[in-house]
């Protein structure tokens, strides 16, 4: 009797926990009014109210560049790891990797870009973080979803919106270092590469199609770089393999925006034939350098008024103050929302810049040393000591308490 009653007991428990969670679950679901939406050329707040997007993307913490490095050569997160392994050893590398992630960007970081007067963040990604490759110290059990998770809480915390771009895509798909591939956007030519970058995007799809916090996601960035011979062949497959990623997200998330860029550094509209395949579409384009008018822009305004559709300058700056504030005015004066890139690195022309720690000179020195060869790699390795301490000294600089504000900077962009 005691054991019935026991089981009784356990089952009435269980029975109360299902329903508990089943009813956590339940209020995590939301009506599609708490998601941004479009209207036309704008983009629409829960409130009613337009979003004109203003902002930065953090680039360099998901997604390392060599120029932020102070690298020339060493100019993707793949060639960054390989030398950082020559240079210090794999597993003093992992340990570097992890403590940059948790230092680069934080919720203090989060916080500040709110205070400055932004109201959204780009997140650029690799889709490594979301496998079992090698990525970052780390070869099972990527911790990407661990990342963008606590990017969400601090982004709801501080009211910025967030959208999650996918900078490195399987294959690549631009050919060029940004993209970390192997010299060619093979992502176009390859039905495996498109199956990966379709499952990717279904899963963070299926784990944040309740997340208002979020904006949209921005299927890959800057496709197919001007410098290959078949450079028209591989647009005309541009927009087919947008929509497989549309397709693939549809699945599991119908409230979330989704944002394609044109081809050519999101110069290129031209691709595009069909832009009423989903109706959750807005554009997004990226402009360094050039004059700082609309007729630098006018061919992207031209595509933005033939479909109708919100369009975004995902990535701009790399300029001077004064540049870079009669751009803002260009593009405030022609409803195109931007975020600035970046954030954050070494040296000026972000919101704040790391100052490089002592020593850092040979580590640049390292990372543009031939490196062929072991004999080579000898040669030019320098003494371990310092140039571990460089690379944990680099850790502390990278802390929103150790970086410059660049005061002009920021103002230039219609901030505070």
């Amino acid at each position: 009797m005691k054991h019935l009653l026991a089981t009784s007991i356990s089952i009435a428990l269980l029975s109360l926990g299902v329903a508990g969670c089943s009813e956590k679950q339940a209020a995590k679901e939301v009506t599609q009014d708490a998601f941004v939406t479009i209207q036309g050329q704008d983009l629409i707040k829960p409130d009613g109210t337009k979003l004109f997007i203003m902002g930065t993307n953090l680039g360099n913490w998901l997604n390392p560049e060599g120029y932020m490095f102070r690298f020339s050569k060493t100019n993707s997160g793949r060639f960054i790891n390989e030398m950082f392994c020559q240079l210090v050893g794999p597993d003093f590398t992992a340990d570097f990797w992890k403590a940059f992630k948790d230092n680069y960007i934080t919720r203090e970081d989060i916080r500040f870009i709110k205070s400055r007067g932004a109201n959204t963040i780009r997140l650029p990604f690799h889709y490594k973080l979301f496998t079992d490759e090698d990525y970052m110290g780390l070869t099972t059990a990527q911790d990407g979803f661990a990342r963008v998770d606590s990017l969400v809480d601090w982004c709801r915390e501080s009211d910025l919106y967030l959208i999650l771009d996918m900078h490195d895509a399987p294959g690549g798909q631009t050919g060029d270092n940004i993209d970390d591939s192997y010299g060619y956007p093979w992502l176009f030519d390859s039905e495996a590469s498109q199956q990966l970058y379709c499952d990717i995007w279904r899963r963070i799809a299926d784990r944040y199609k309740n997340e208002p916090v979020i904006l949209g996601y921005e299927l890959f960035n800057e496709p197919i770089a001007p410098y290959f011979e078949n450079m028209e062949e591989l647009n005309s497959k541009l927009e087919d393999v947008y929509k497989k990623g549309v397709a693939a997200i549809r699945q599991v998330d119908n409230n979330h925006i989704i944002l394609l860029g044109g081809s050519q550094w999101n110069g290129n509209f031209k691709p595009f034939k069909d832009s009423k395949f989903d109706d959750k579409i807005m554009y997004t384009c990226h402009r360094y350098g050039g004059e700082p008018t609309q007729a630098a822009i006018q061919t992207i305004i031209n595509f933005r008024d033939s479909v109708n559709l919100p369009m975004y300058m995902g990535e701009i700056g790399h300029n001077t103050d004064e540049w870079q504030a009669a751009f803002c005015q260009t593009m405030r004066e022609n409803n195109i929302g931007y975020t600035f890139w970046p954030y954050k690195k070494m040296d000026g022309s972000s919101f704040v810049g790391i100052t490089p720690p002592e020593n850092w000179a040979n580590i640049v020195y390292f990372s543009e040393a031939p490196r062929a060869t072991y004999k080579e790699i000898r040669e030019a390795r320098p003494a371990q000591a310092m140039a571990r301490k460089a690379m944990t000294d680099f850790i502390e600089a990278c802390k929103l308490k150790n970086c410059v504000v660049q005061e002009g900077y920021i103002r230039s962009l219609g901030m505070k």
